[in-house]
Order: C-alpha cells, then sequence, then structure tokens
C-alpha cells in the first residue's frame, strides 16, 4: 500500500479546465490524502484569486497550477511562501503577457461577447495543441465539456485576469519548496524550452517532459502524470 502524503493537495486547473482536468489524477491519489480543486470565483485579477483562495486553503498545502492555475499557485507561493509546502507546475510559465498576446485576447474577448463562444473554445485549444497519443481524443473531448461548463461569464473573467499578470520570475528565483514542472514533450503553446527555463530559474526546480503528450498531460498522458506527482509528493519537505 502506497504511503499516505504528509500535506493537503490544492490543484488549481487552467483559464478554460475545471477538477475534470485532474481526474486521472484525483482517482488515482484521493486515497493518499486530502485533495481539493479550488475555484476562481468573480475575481478578474490573479491577485484578486489569491487572496480569496487563502481564506480558504489549508494553512500549509501542496500546490499544483496547470496554465492559468499556474498563474494562480505563483502568486498564492509570492503572498504567502509559509502556507505552501511545495508547488507543481503544469504547462505554464511566469512571464507576463506580450503585447500580441494580450492582443489576440482581446479579439477572443469580443468574439465571446458576441456570441462566438465555440470559436473562442477552439482557439484555445487549436489543433496540433496535443500530442498524437492514444488519450488525445478523449482529452479534447473532455477539454470542451469543461470549456462550455466554464462558460463566457467564466472565460472572460478568467482571461481578464490572466491578461493582467505580473511577471512572475523574482518569484520562483526565491522559490524554496520542493518544486516539480511538468510539461508535454508535444505542447506547442508552452513548449518545453520554456518549461526548462523555469525550471532552472527555481532552486529546487524538477523538470518531468511527458513523452507523447501536449497541453493536456494529465489527460494525455494520465498515468504518467499521476506517477511524477505520486513522486514528488512523496519527496521529503525542502527545509530551511
Amino acid at each position: 500500500m502506497s504511503a499516505p502524503f504528509n500535506e493537503p493537495l490544492v490543484l488549481l486547473p487552467g483559464l478554460l479546465t475545471d477538477a475534470r482536468l485532474f481526474r486521472p489524477q484525483i482517482d488515482a491519489l484521493s486515497t493518499r490524502g486530502t485533495i481539493a480543486v479550488a475555484g476562481y470565483g468573480l475575481g478578474e485579477r490573479v491577485e484578486e484569486i489569491a487572496s480569496s483562495l487563502l481564506s480558504m486553503i489549508p494553512a500549509r498545502t501542496a500546490l499544483v497550477g496547470a496554465g492559468f492555475g499556474g498563474a494562480v499557485a505563483l502568486e498564492l507561493i509570492r503572498r504567502a511562501p509559509e502556507r505552501v509546502t511545495r508547488i507543481a507546475l503544469i504547462s505554464t510559465h511566469p512571464l507576463a503577457p506580450t503585447p500580441a498576446e494580450a492582443a489576440e485576447a482581446e479579439t477572443r474577448i469580443v468574439a465571446a461577447k458576441a456570441g462566438r463562444f465555440e470559436d473562442v473554445i477552439a482557439k484555445e485549444l487549436p489543433e496540433g495543441a496535443l500530442g498524437e497519443g492514444p488519450n488525445s481524443d478523449e482529452a479534447r473531448a473532455a477539454y470542451l465539456e469543461m470549456a462550455r461548463a466554464v462558460g463566457p461569464a467564466g472565460y472572460l473573467r478568467r482571461t481578464r485576469a490572466a491578461m493582467r499578470r505580473k511577471d512572475q520570475q523574482a518569484t520562483i528565483r526565491r522559490i524554496h519548496q520542493r518544486a516539480l514542472v511538468i510539461c508535454g514533450e508535444a505542447d506547442p503553446l508552452t513548449p518545453v524550452k520554456r518549461h526548462s527555463f523555469m525550471a532552472e530559474m527555481i532552486p529546487t526546480g524538477t523538470l518531468r517532459v511527458i513523452e507523447g503528450a501536449g497541453h493536456l498531460p494529465s489527460l494525455e498522458a494520465p498515468e504518467a502524470v499521476t506517477e511524477a506527482l505520486a513522486e514528488w509528493m512523496g519527496q521529503p519537505l525542502v527545509l530551511r
């Protein structure tokens, strides 16, 4: 029998995803400890979302952030490093949006407001964003279900927050907790080189590249991601 986790685990989903993004990991790991999935409420800034979550999450917790959830995780560890025991970042990066990214996001916001949300969903996870593994079709179908559940209003709030996010490179350089960086080998949206750069900047960072996966490795290669998270959770805390 696998050893229980010593800390609760809080999962932070991405821009158009919810708890289902982590369903394979929750199913596999829930017998080993407390797992919760964060909601983002009505905040339109990452700082507002983090402030709200700090009043709800355990006093000492491990964080897993995917995509937009990675930005939230970094803001949480920036604000309250004493509350975070370890951090995992999946398909994300610490950089502020570029002008080009902000312009693209504004175009999608306009489209969502105009009733073209299905077009927005398709653009957020374009063809080629997933790998060619056996679970890619199932992963895309799950993404479509989650995106429609988040809906236009949730998308607009999260996108505004994402476009207002600050550069967190200084934050990741100060991370002393055990840190895991996970990315899909074939992710064109947040490619391996971005994750490698981030892992190198984190003093305690470890990079895990998931073979055959793209932007949604937790669904495309669930066993590999579950194994990586279980190993990370089982490692001793980094003490200062």
